[in-house]
């Protein structure tokens, strides 16, 4: 029952002086809105970064690019063939952890005509693969198919930015059916990819106000990055259609033997690993076929995600550590604010705990109830802190990038709260040990 009564005492104490005593939490209540504002501040940035990165494929995708092979290949590296539609093929037939692969081609220049209107794109010849590796959904109509690629037709599936481009000032036609010119040849719009953007240019346009202009553009004097301004800008079209249509080749091999995968070089390979836990595991069997392929040469490399997102990681860590050594200033402000008090509050409590010591309480007592009345002001701090942070993160709410938009968990609210408890305890021992050393006579005497 001594703890009970060791908080009833402490309630009525800090409740008998309640403005000083709201006074000595408020460094406890800044403290922790401050620290969970700044958790759930950060963890909204990761997420948000994380979001985009998984808008263009994700740590899953992987671009197979070219490299210098080793000094001790470079004498013989002119066998290699390169990239090739067989490395794309090879890769499909042979690496189970492989989701999805495609080969590219790209078509420069990007030019989309459609009578007396021209766009830039960017055009990829490639498998309908391409789309789920890049995470691109496909609003209107469909993506491309193996038929497509089989028989080579002049189909194409467009980005909004293309849509945009070729039928300004109508934005809800239809344009699936349409032809349009792509390098001078018709293709017909099979297609239209959604219209990708950030969440703040979403929220804008809920309520009428017109977006930032992004990066680039010439209309406004204030720009921003638009991340999505390439996939938007996209058009897909076969790969066997881009082949035949834009590109040559040669033909290489010993007596003039064609080598069907040999000779389509290509401009690019993308890959999607099925598991990203298993990603390096996968790779090392990419990498084995393709020494095959490329008969022994290491003239290629792996493009991946990780180390973005391990930028990403690293900047958390970074801004929850910076952040929290911020926040928790506050707290230790907020601590010495709390020690203050209780020194005063024994100063004017002496006589009372001369009393209680002459009618029997020892010093263990007295240090307990102090370092209770202490407690109870970092837990009461404490819990007006978290109730405080909403409103503080509100405010975050409301001038961060909505793809940005702070998130709170319970560990950091936990972790927050906890803060305040430890330095209300913590702040509570040498006002608790001070005051369990008076002596009762001299206490009696004071005053």
């Amino acid at each position: 029952m001594r703890i009970w009564n060791s908080l009833a005492i402490g309630i009525r104490e800090i409740w008998s002086h309640k403005f000083r005593s709201f006074l000595t939490m408020l460094g406890i209540i800044l403290g922790v809105a401050a620290l969970l504002a700044t958790f759930a501040l950060v963890a909204g940035m990761a997420a948000g970064s994380r979001e985009t990165m998984r808008q263009y494929g994700g740590v899953e995708k992987v671009d197979v690019i070219t490299q210098e092979p080793p000094a001790e290949q470079q004498a013989y590296a002119e066998i290699s063939p390169g990239r090739t539609l067989w490395d794309a093929q090879a890769i499909r037939d042979s690496v189970a952890g492989v989701a999805n692969v495609t080969p590219i081609y790209e078509i420069n220049p990007g030019r989309v005509n459609r009578g007396s209107e021209t766009t830039t794109a960017e055009v990829f010849g490639v498998w309908p693969e391409y789309s789920p590796i890049n995470n691109h959904v496909v609003e209107f109509g469909r993506n491309l198919s193996q038929i497509d690629l089989d028989e080579a037709n002049h189909v194409c599936v467009i980005g909004r930015n293309v849509v945009d481009g070729l039928w300004p000032g109508r934005p809800e036609y239809n344009r699936v059916g349409e032809t349009v010119l792509i390098g001078g040849k018709p293709f017909v719009v099979v297609g239209v990819f959604e219209f990708y953007e950030r969440e703040e240019d979403k929220r804008r346009r809920k309520f009428g106000i017109k977006p930032v202009p992004f990066m680039g553009s010439r209309s406004g004097s204030r720009r921003m990055f638009d991340p999505f301004f390439r996939k938007n800008r996209s058009v897909i079209i076969p790969f066997t259609t881009a082949f035949h249509d834009f590109k040559s080749y040669k033909i290489t091999g010993a007596n003039n033997e064609v080598d069907l995968g040999a000779i389509h070089t290509v401009d690019g390979i993308t890959i999607q690993v099925a598991d990203a836990g298993a990603l390096q595991q996968t790779l090392d069997e990419v990498s084995e076929v393709l020494r095959q392929t490329h008969r022994g040469i290491e003239d290629f490399s792996f493009n991946t995600r990780l180390e973005f997102l391990d930028r990403i990681e690293e900047q958390t860590r970074n801004l929850r550590l910076v952040g929290g050594l911020i926040a928790g200033l506050s707290l230790v402000v907020g601590g010495i604010g709390i020690m203050n008090i209780m020194l005063a509050s024994i100063t004017e409590r002496v006589r009372e705990i001369g009393v209680r010591r002459a009618v029997g309480a020892k010093s263990r007592h007295i240090f307990a109830q102090i370092l209770v009345e202490s407690a109870v002001i970092g837990v009461i701090g404490g819990a007006l802190g978290l109730l405080a942070s909403q409103g503080l993160i509100e405010i975050f709410k409301s001038i961060s990038p909505a793809e940005y938009d702070p998130i709170v968990d319970m560990k950091s609210a936990a972790l927050s709260f906890a803060a305040a408890v430890l330095i209300g305890i913590g702040s509570g021992i040498y006002p608790a040990w001070k005051a369990s050393r008076i002596a009762p006579i001299e206490a009696l005497r004071y005053g």
